[in-house]
């Protein structure tokens, strides 16, 4: 097997949120926040060959600037899985000007991985792995396309 030389950037943010784990038989079935860090990975096996970003993978500004953008919009909210609240507790919540994400996935460490990834993944990034940590000791890593 060919061995192929890879450079990758690094770039990390967080936000603060809350959640809950429906249907979870443990403390996170109840509503908890975490300081969400997110860390993103974007390689090349080449450097662009021209221009301003000459000699790089991609600007770093722009890498940052596309994790910011994601991270910001999810940041001093509630994340919900659609359909895990009753709609009376959300209607409560809206009134109250509440700042609320609902998705279509579990809110958990694997699914954020997978859901950054895609998210900078379509904002242009080559993106290569994405790591989401709950806590400063526990996280989850996604990547694609790995072995068959």
């Amino acid at each position: 097997m060919e061995m192929i030389d890879i450079y990758t950037l690094k770039t990390e943010a967080s936000f603060d949120s809350a959640h809950f784990l429906a249907g979870y038989d443990g403390k996170c079935r109840n509503l908890h926040g975490h300081r969400w860090r997110v860390v993103i990975k974007a390689s090349s096996p080449e450097l662009i060959k021209e221009g301003q970003c000459r000699g790089m993978v991609m600007d770093f500004g722009d890498l940052k600037d596309a994790l910011k953008k994601e991270v910001d919009r999810l940041d001093h909210s509630l994340i919900i899985e659609k359909g895990t609240l009753k709609e009376k507790t959300l209607e409560a919540l809206r009134e109250e000007d509440f700042k609320i994400f609902e998705f279509d996935f579990r809110p958990t460490a694997e699914n954020f991985a997978r859901y950054f990834f895609d998210r900078l993944k379509e904002a242009g990034v080559p993106v290569s792995e994405a790591a989401v940590y709950e806590t400063p000791n526990n996280c989850a890593i996604y990547t694609e396309g790995g072995a068959e």
